[in-house]
């Protein structure tokens, strides 16, 4: 799968940073802001655009595309990170994966929560799939402390108000899967929000599995494990984020 943009066009600093794999467009802003990027041996600006033919560096080291894009399917296991500092000593998504080529995560899973993390080294996939107003489905596989009951389920999916967070989560889709177990299907990912939800209606999380991510499912990989996403689910993936908004 090939990489748009190859043209030789200028483009904004954040997006390139983003595209080859370094960081996240916000991510890559507060590189800049903090002064860690140089473009040519100068300090570079935020809002910068930048040509391919220009050397672009993060903390002195040059940044180079990769011209092939690169989309994984991870099965993050309970404990891991979905981050590169470990100065508490966690074990970070990097450090399990060793992928030999920069990626970044589309979006988090907290350390407490397992299953589908979707990795990749291009920006304008991540922009479009994690903003909040593209609507796009997550879903996962909660388990419970205790029995669930039917107004449990009313009342997750009309929305909940978290009081933390002054905010009303959006109306989503849930159904019962066992005795203290349910599936919800999210279109937005507020910070540890089907935690802080079920806290709200008095029920503790003991774990949750994400099981998919818009057309991309968990299927049988394994803990630890990643896969190539698939052409096929790459061109449908396409046709979903065709009207996606992106953010600068």
């Amino acid at each position: 799968m090939r990489k748009e943009n190859e043209s030789g066009d200028a483009v904004r600093l954040n997006k390139f940073l983003s595209d080859a794999g370094v960081c996240s467009r916000r991510e890559a802003d507060r590189l800049i802001a903090a002064g860690r990027v140089s473009v040519d041996g100068r300090g570079a600006l935020t809002g910068q655009r930048v040509f391919p033919s220009q050397t672009v560096c993060v903390d002195g080291k040059a940044i180079r595309q990769e011209k092939e894009l690169i989309l994984l399917a991870v099965n993050k296991p309970r404990g891991v990170v979905c981050t590169t500092d470990d100065r508490w000593g966690d074990i970070t998504i990097y450090d399990m994966l060793q992928y030999p080529k920069r990626i970044f995560s589309i979006g988090r899973l907290d350390k407490d929560s397992e299953g589908l993390l979707l990795m990749t080294n291009y920006g304008d996939i991540v922009n479009k799939m994690m903003r909040a107003g593209n609507f796009h489905e997550k879903e996962y596989l909660v388990s419970v402390d205790r029995e669930i009951r039917p107004e449990f389920l009313i009342r997750m999916s009309e929305g909940v108000y978290l009081k933390e967070l002054n905010v009303k989560t959006r109306p989503c889709r849930v159904e019962l899967a066992g005795k203290n177990q349910f599936r919800i299907i999210l279109t937005q990912g507020l910070n540890r929000q089907i935690r802080r939800m079920c806290a709200a209606l008095g029920y503790q999380v003991t774990r949750i599995l994400r099981v998919r991510v818009m057309n991309i499912e968990l299927g049988d990989l394994k803990p630890g494990e990643y896969r190539p996403v698939s052409r096929k689910e790459y061109a449908r993936l396409e046709e979903l984020l065709a009207d996606s908004k992106n953010i600068s």
